[in-house]
């Protein structure tokens, strides 16, 4: 059993961290951005080095208080929010911002986990290189918390999620001890790689105090387009198609419903409408060019192939910065005009590519079944990551639905599960999925993660109640 977060630890705590360590507790720390969860309380600390974080993690092992690791507080899935069980210590890493080294001939890059992800990105840029990492959140997420939870966003088909962007971290194991993996080897083969076990972990074995990131030469030219294909199968016949003509140098392949332009609209969010009418379904290409290259030619190369196997009626090339950003910008406004509507259920999944035009008329069909609903299916195809969210009719609210949430999200991960998916694609497990894991999950990997917890955390001090139960 844990103790809770007393103010007889707070002064304990206080025996082995600076004042300004100490920090007021207000709603922010205690609420995510869906409003889901509330959290208990606690002690907030922002430790400013390793070893203060080092030192709280040694307290609380000491006196067997939980530990909740808080980043930018953008997750998605409850886990950076404990609402239940005995109070805890929330350990922000909101002072631990540093940049400690940029080594551009050797694309690497060391950054403390309190860093800003834009920030991140910004030093890069800075040394002519580029991190690839890019979500909507990046102007407040973290990049300890997007390695905690292995964060993925629109570079996927070309860079990888988080983790293939790491080539080492340090943290803070739950008994306090420091793991020091900053090197930024490309090659060492000196037993477990920790690094992997820690990143995806969600604060559950340790918390990620700095890493070593892995840094790009920038593409010298970029382009963009959108294009009108007929259905999700044409979409995909259409990223075949792209490979084939573009090589590799497709960034990102975004599969768009017209329910996401629909919703900008709806919500008065002001963004470009590429066509004269709205189409059901378009995809957003992104390429990056070496230089010499045209983007604008390939990118109309590739549409007009694509016009002639009859996989796209329309389309629209931009022929500058300012509207490949204005086209990103329609993309990356989806997620904000869904929170100002309400989900009744929302859902972070994958599914084996060539099974997803199936997957989403199948997907309809059953939602159909439930009530009558609005989907916005949206999402990474390259990698097989869909968005897909119910949200109810025009004139109601998720309230209304409130009793229809666990049925819809059981049909959804339930199908996802048949169709050889996965329920958490890129946004983690937290809490909110810890019954969906148990569900789903292979029973070897279940028996493995539990194994792994104890033999690191035995306490259970770790984020207590996330991603996985005793």
């Amino acid at each position: 059993m844990l103790n809770p977060a007393t103010d007889a630890f707070r002064r304990r705590l206080s025996d082995v961290l600076p004042a300004a360590a100490f920090r007021e507790l207000t709603d922010a720390y205690l609420h995510e951005p869906r409003g889901r969860f509330e959290g208990t309380g606690g002690i907030l600390v922002a430790p400013e080095s390793t070893e203060e974080v080092a030192a709280v993690v040694r307290a609380c092992a000491e006196a067997r208080v939980g530990i909740v690791p808080y980043g930018g507080g953008t997750g998605l899935v409850g886990g950076q929010i404990a609402q239940d069980g005995p109070s805890c210590v929330i350990l922000s890493m909101e002072r631990m911002t540093q940049i400690r080294a940029v080594h551009p001939e050797e694309n690497l890059m060391i950054a403390e986990a309190g860093a800003i992800l834009q920030n991140v990105q910004a030093a890069a840029e800075e040394v002519d290189r580029l991190f690839p990492l890019t979500l909507a959140s990046q102007g407040s997420a973290r990049i300890g918390g997007n390695l905690a939870t292995n964060a993925g966003g629109v570079n996927v088909l070309r860079y990888g999620n988080a983790r293939d962007l790491c080539l080492g971290i340090e943290a803070v194991l739950p008994d306090g001890s420091v793991m020091n993996g900053l090197s930024g080897l490309r090659k060492d083969n000196t037993g477990y790689d920790l690094r992997h076990l820690l990143i995806g972990a969600e604060g559950t074995l340790g918390i990620i105090t700095a890493a070593a990131l892995k840094l790009f030469p920038k593409p010298a030219e970029l382009g963009a387009a959108l294009m009108v294909v007929r259905d999700p199968a044409a979409a995909l016949d259409l990223l075949a198609l792209a490979g084939d003509v573009m090589g590799g140098t497709v960034s990102a392949f975004e599969l768009i419903h017209r329910a996401g332009l629909e919703f900008l609209a709806e919500t008065g969010l002001e963004a470009p409408a590429p066509f004269d009418e709205t189409p059901e379904w378009m995809v957003l290409i992104d390429i990056g060019m070496s230089a010499g290259g045209t983007p604008q030619e390939r990118l109309e190369v590739l549409f007009a192939e694509a016009f002639e196997r009859g996989l796209v009626s329309d389309g629209v090339v931009a022929q500058s910065l300012a509207q490949r950003e204005a086209f990103w910008t329609i993309r990356e406004m989806i997620p904000e005009a869904n929170r100002r509507i309400g989900s009744v259920s929302s859902h972070d999944i994958s599914i084996p590519i060539r099974r997803i035009p199936e997957f989403i008329t199948r997907g309809a069909r059953e939602i159909a079944r439930v009530g009558d609903f609005r989907i916005n299916c949206f999402g990474h195809l390259g990698d097989g990551n869909l968005h897909y969210n119910v949200f109810p009719q025009p004139g109601k609210t998720r309230a209304d639905h409130e009793q229809d949430r666990p049925v819809v999200k059981a049909l959804v991960h339930d199908l996802t599960h048949e169709f050889g998916g996965s329920v958490s694609a890129e946004h983690g497990i937290g809490r909110l999925k810890v019954a969906d894991l148990q569900k789903y999950g292979d029973p070897a990997k279940l028996a493995a993660i539990r194994a792994i917890k104890q033999a690191l955390d035995p306490q259970g001090i770790m984020n207590p109640g996330a991603v996985v139960v005793p």
